[in-house]
């Protein structure tokens, strides 16, 4: 588009289904190579991607022209038959449905990818579901904790 001048930047949660510790060691590596893959084949930038074994954090940013429930329902759906296809985990792997997003300005992406790059040190003081609610407090998501997970 001519003249539009753009930079909308993403902080997106992904939750494995039942908060399953499934993403662990060689998976890790792979999965994130292939959630790489989607975001750049559909014309957006992964700025970093980290997580735990129970949930995925990404820094993406956008082309205006990008739905961000399309790309999160590309990611989501495509990781998920590629791991269970290629039998990369023991038990059926499924992301919960939803996922959290939350708009970044500029002056803040430093500090996201920092605190992406840093899921394992945030963890050993934080369970996942503090800081789900945490981040959905800070940015007064309105949310029903019995829908928070599934």
């Amino acid at each position: 588009m001519a003249n539009t001048y753009t930079q909308l930047y993403f902080h997106v949660v992904i939750v494995v289904k039942n908060r399953a510790k499934l993403i662990n060691g060689n998976l890790k590596d792979e999965l994130y190579k292939f959630i790489t893959g989607i975001i750049r084949n559909r014309g957006q930038k992964l700025m970093k991607i980290n997580g735990m074994p129970d949930h995925v954090h990404l820094l993406i940013s956008t082309k205006p022209d990008s739905n961000l429930s399309d790309l999160m329902r590309d990611i989501k759906s495509g990781s998920s038959k590629w791991i269970n296809e290629n039998k990369l985990s023991k038990i059926p792997f499924r992301w919960q449905r939803g996922f959290a997003a939350f708009t970044k300005g500029k002056s803040e992406i430093k500090t996201v990818a920092n605190y992406i790059e840093n899921q394992e040190r945030h963890h050993r003081e934080q369970s996942l579901k503090e800081e789900y609610v945490e981040l959905l407090e800070e940015y007064q998501v309105d949310y029903k904790e019995e829908y928070l997970f599934d």
